[in-house]
């Protein structure tokens, strides 16, 4: 299973930055990008996860003097759940950028906007 976590996360790493390296529309690269931060976050959860350990949660169930060697460390999934906010405030503001790209030039396309080019 966690096999099939990371191929499925590295495929989406790999679609989200050939989307954003070869859509010349704006936004387009943005959902790319969503999509590769989405591949990013399988990879950490399917890296935390050990096979035949439980959730970090002590009850009847995991006994406090076995909790070390039975529970799951939940860094991982804390830094994707960190990762997940800092992902959305990313998105919120390249979709700022991009409307107000197309409220001054008309176009959600790369090529059209030279002013800053050598």
């Amino acid at each position: 299973m966690v096999t099939i976590a990371m191929v499925t996360g590295f495929i989406l790493i790999l679609m989200g930055l050939y989307g954003a390296l070869t859509n010349p529309n704006i936004l387009r690269m943005i959902v790319s990008f969503s999509i590769a931060n989405t591949g990013v976050n399988i990879v950490l959860v399917a890296i935390g996860y050990i096979h035949g350990r439980t959730a970090p949660i002590l009850d009847e169930a995991v006994p406090v003097a076995q909790a070390a060697a039975r529970i799951i460390d939940p860094t991982p999934q804390a830094l994707v759940l960190t990762a997940i906010v800092i992902g959305l405030g990313v998105t919120s503001l390249m979709l700022t950028y991009a409307y107000k790209l197309y409220e001054m030039k008309g176009t959600l396309n790369i090529a059209k906007f030279s002013e800053l080019k050598w």
